[in-house]
């Protein structure tokens, strides 16, 4: 699929944005998930998040921005899950998150809580791809979807390192 620049972004040759949607489809180095099909029994780990009155904005809304929080937190939490403690500061490997591609599919307002789901649908040599989805308590479809780049990291050395195998183990592409 060919990039397509908007005449509304004029931006140097070597930056290109590229909205990778083809027919409803998402699609993030190859992995190609229905996004209208989404549904919560696609997860086997939840996090749960209530969502705050400052979560909101004038629209009365959760504002866009604070479900990239939601996402990095549950993340964090599948993460620790798996056996991958970042919180331990002296931890020989770290991630670093190198991109994410976010859909949202509706809104939602406060008061509501949240379960989010996570899973592994990439590996790479030194990175893998998480796929979330937010959704509202009892409901099926998803608020938002995202896919997460995350990069083993070795903090001290500064250098990216080999995905540990609790990560290899937790693979589960769709």
């Amino acid at each position: 699929m060919a990039c397509t620049q908007s005449p509304l972004m004029r931006l140097p040759r070597q930056i290109q944005f590229c909205f990778l949607m083809e027919n409803g489809r998402n699609s993030n180095r190859g992995n190609k998930v229905d996004i209208k099909t989404i549904r919560r029994s696609d997860f086997e780990y939840y996090s749960i998040i209530a969502a705050r009155w400052r979560d909101t904005d004038g629209l009365r809304h959760i504002n866009h921005a604070i479900y990239l929080t939601y996402f990095e937190t549950a993340r964090i939490q599948y993460l620790a899950h798996l056996g991958w403690n970042l919180n331990e500061w002296e931890a020989k490997v770290g991630t670093i998150l190198a991109s994410m591609k976010i859909d949202y599919i509706q809104q939602s307002i406060f008061p509501n809580t949240y379960e989010i789901g996570n899973r592994v649908i990439r590996l790479g040599n030194k990175s893998f791809d998480v796929f979330s989805a937010i959704f509202e308590k009892e409901n099926e479809v998803p608020v938002v979807i995202g896919v997460f780049t995350v990069v083993a990291f070795e903090y001290k050395t500064q250098k990216t390192t080999q995905v540990p195998e609790i990560i290899k183990n937790a693979y589960n592409p769709f």
